[in-house]
């Protein structure tokens, strides 16, 4: 007998079409309420039963997704020197990478634009603090010693009005947007729900470090060209300070974390240089997947740089 309710998980292995939307919206929401805290009188009958399904699917969605996309990692360095250099090209190479999405925002989006847009990402943001700490368990000592200063920035270095994730949500309500999954581009889900499968699994803990540390690496430019665009609509700087921060704090953070965590991980076990270069390219890929959907949104042209 199947298990109520997570017939949507049979969509696992779509990566389009409507069985991979129907597939994100169901695992947005099942996620939402997966890490919400709770009591254990709150617990449902069947939920060993429904976590054993969804998390099945989780899986099958990385592993397609791993398939589809080998070849971008296949013949990686697995020499510490040779593979941050590698991992650091990804900067100007990997998928999305110069995406004339950003300078259109920066320049001509309206409000409304604007606001669809944000809405999208706030969508996506999985929330880097919780990511970064299911990422981090049982990680050596000189890559957790790195995660640890980076999850202290994310926290506002212990001041609440510091906190990174609440920064995004003072954005979000000054501009009104509840991103409820069914109104969100299912490439933004799926760029969420990947991260999330990523920390959560051990099996895929280093992917998700290159995923991690790909995002400091390639954030700041974009976060440049959103906050150019928040400031021309007359966003007040304290509204929109979260994109102001990361497109400076973000190049600090790249160049600490590809020297102590990515480095020392992969000069202790070079296997590790694949799964960590596998991570940076899902995560590029989904942002290249978003930046056209969002560009087909707007109506502008199908052309993307020659990096992407």
């Amino acid at each position: 007998m199947g298990i109520a309710g997570v017939g949507w998980t049979k969509g696992a292995r779509e990566l389009t079409g409507k069985r991979f939307a129907d597939f994100q919206v169901a695992l947005t929401h099942y996620n939402a309420a997966r890490f919400r805290p709770a009591l254990p009188e709150e617990a449902p009958r069947n939920e060993l039963a429904r976590e054993q399904a969804v998390a099945r699917a989780e899986i099958e969605f990385i592993e397609a997704q791993r398939a589809e996309l080998g070849s971008l990692a296949a013949d990686i360095s697995d020499d510490p020197d040779g593979f941050i250099a590698w991992f650091e090209q990804l900067k100007s190479t990997g998928p999305g990478q110069g995406d004339p999405l950003f300078p259109w925002l920066a320049e001509s989006a309206s409000a409304e634009q604007m606001k669809w847009f944000l809405l999208q990402e706030v969508a996506g943001e999985a929330g880097f603090d919780d990511l970064l700490a299911m990422t981090q368990v049982k990680m050596s000592v000189q890559a957790k010693l790195e995660m640890a200063r980076n999850f202290w920035d994310e926290m506002g270095r212990g001041a609440s009005k510091g906190m990174h994730g609440p920064m995004l949500e003072r954005l979000a309500h000054h501009l009104e947007i509840n991103p409820a999954p069914e109104v969100v581009v299912p490439e933004a889900l799926a760029l969420g729900n990947t991260m999330i499968g990523l920390a959560r699994n051990r099996r895929y803990a280093f992917q998700s470090i290159g995923a991690l540390g790909v995002i400091e690496m390639t954030a700041p430019t974009r976060a440049g060209y959103v906050d150019r665009a928040l400031r021309r609509l007359g966003v007040p700087a304290k509204k929109r300070h979260y994109f102001a921060l990361h497109a400076v704090l973000d190049i600090k953070h790249s160049e600490t974390w590809n020297r102590e965590v990515l480095r020392p991980l992969v000069a202790e076990d070079p296997r590790r240089a694949r799964a960590i270069a596998e991570g940076a390219v899902l995560r590029l890929w989904h942002g290249a997947r978003c930046f056209e959907r969002y560009r087909q949104e707007f109506n502008l042209a199908s052309e993307c740089s020659a990096a992407a």
